[in-house]
């Protein structure tokens, strides 16, 4: 047979039918995918959030008012694990960080030590990652959520007794693990989040605040003479024009702040080659207003840098909306344990920073992570003997060193509190 003739009488790929017709026979094709994948895309992002309004049915300002704190809760919960799941745990990890540019805050813990001294940093950064991941990924009745907010009270309990932690440093701080999730999102994201998601949230950390003890006195509606929160989304707005007028009187710059600011940098960058910190660093100050790079005493980020920063983010948002389809349920971010191991200890799954209650697993000590971790002379889980706790923890120990083991009356008796006042119900009534 003539190669001619053979070559003739097969079929073309789809690649050969393309370098082979005119473009008026495949140009329709393509630009019919260019134009409809996207839009499939976007239809699709938008899924879960139109899923979400028709199982709540929260369809106007009144109706939100009497969303519960279980509800709220759930909603929050496939914000930070399906929605939005980088820019939550950034957005958390920056209220922290934040914090430090107001010298009452950023003093107490450069007198402890906990956040100012590279020995004690990497600890209490995880056990406040531990504390938070309790308290937000557990529902709100559970006895894991009880303890860790138990816990949390009596580590804070000794320095808000002798006034070395203001009153309004507690509800700034509460006030900025709601608000800048929200900010990030807005900034960031590729959707802005719905009203039902800004109640929802707003809902469930003024139910945090309360099982913390913390006071709203300082806002509006929250007066004793005031008739009270209608919903999440007030509370919301008036905690974040509280923020505003405390920074604008608070966060000065002070050398503390640039202290506890440094090392939280560090931690921050700890998983980037030393090579790249003095980007990483123009990537910090990016991240920052005026305002707080003021109080940390902070260089402002060159032009260029601004720029590229600038272009990735808004690269990144636009993919994600149009090229990214949703994230499935079964990939859904977990960051801790959902059942206690041996002696009742829970693990976390990730690290951004040193391995602290990481399980030595196989895949922990040898997979992709491991390897990363390894070519950068970091250890990894179950480097060191019991340093970073490779058993776990228990949830009433977490702490500093010198509070494992303690306090674990105070915890109980928090416990018999919250199970009568914190009941899964709307925190507005």
């Amino acid at each position: 047979m003539e190669n001619g003739t053979f070559f003739a009488s097969q079929p073309l790929s789809a690649t050969g039918w393309i370098f082979t017709s005119s473009p008026k026979q495949w140009l329709p094709y393509a630009l019919g995918v260019l134009i409809g994948y996207p839009l499939l895309v976007r239809s699709l992002r938008y899924q879960r959030l139109n899923n979400m309004k028709k199982k709540y049915q929260f369809t106007t300002r009144q109706s939100m008012g009497k969303m519960t704190d279980e509800e709220a809760y759930a909603i929050q919960k496939e914000i930070g694990t399906l929605e939005f799941p980088f820019m939550y745990v950034k957005a958390l990890q920056f209220a922290l960080f934040r914090t430090y540019g107001i010298p009452s805050v950023s003093h107490v813990l450069t007198k402890t030590t906990q956040f100012s001294n590279p020995s004690t940093s990497l600890k209490r950064y995880a056990d406040t990652v531990a504390l938070v991941n309790e308290m937000v990924g557990n529902s709100p009745t559970s006895q894991r959520a009880f303890i860790s907010l138990a816990r949390t009270r009596f580590l804070h309990s000794k320095y808000r007794a002798d006034g070395r932690i203001l009153e309004s440093d507690m509800l700034y701080t509460l006030a900025l693990f709601a608000l800048e999730p929200i900010k990030f999102v807005r900034r960031f994201e590729w959707r802005q989040m719905s009203d039902l998601e800004l109640c929802a949230i707003g809902t469930f950390w003024k139910s945090v605040g309360d099982a913390l003890g913390i006071s709203f006195e300082g806002l509006p509606s929250g007066r004793s003479n005031a008739s009270g929160f209608k919903d999440g989304i007030q509370w919301l707005e008036e905690i974040d024009a509280w923020c505003d007028g405390y920074e604008k009187e608070c966060m000065v710059p002070d050398v503390k702040n640039r202290e506890t600011a440094d090392q939280t940098t560090a931690i921050l960058l700890y998983m980037l080659p030393t090579m790249f910190h003095p980007v990483g660093l123009q990537f910090v100050s990016f991240m920052m207003d005026d305002r707080l790079r003021k109080a940390m005493l902070y260089d402002p980020p060159t032009p260029f840098w601004t720029s590229v920063f600038s272009t990735l983010l808004t690269t990144r948002k636009l993919f994600i909306r149009y090229f990214m389809l949703p994230r499935p349920e079964f990939l859904k971010i977990v960051n801790m344990s959902k059942q206690p191991e041996a002696d009742n200890r829970f693990f976390s799954f990730n690290w951004d920073a040193a391995p602290y209650y990481v399980k030595p697993t196989f895949w922990n000590r040898w997979g992709p992570m491991a390897w990363l971790t390894w070519a950068l002379g970091r250890p990894v889980p179950g480097d060191e003997g019991d340093k970073y706790y490779p058993s776990g923890y228990h949830i009433q120990d977490i702490g500093p060193r010198y509070f494992e083991g303690k306090g674990q009356q105070a915890i109980d008796e928090t416990m018999e509190e919250l199970k009568i006042v914190r009941t899964g119900k709307c925190p507005f009534h």
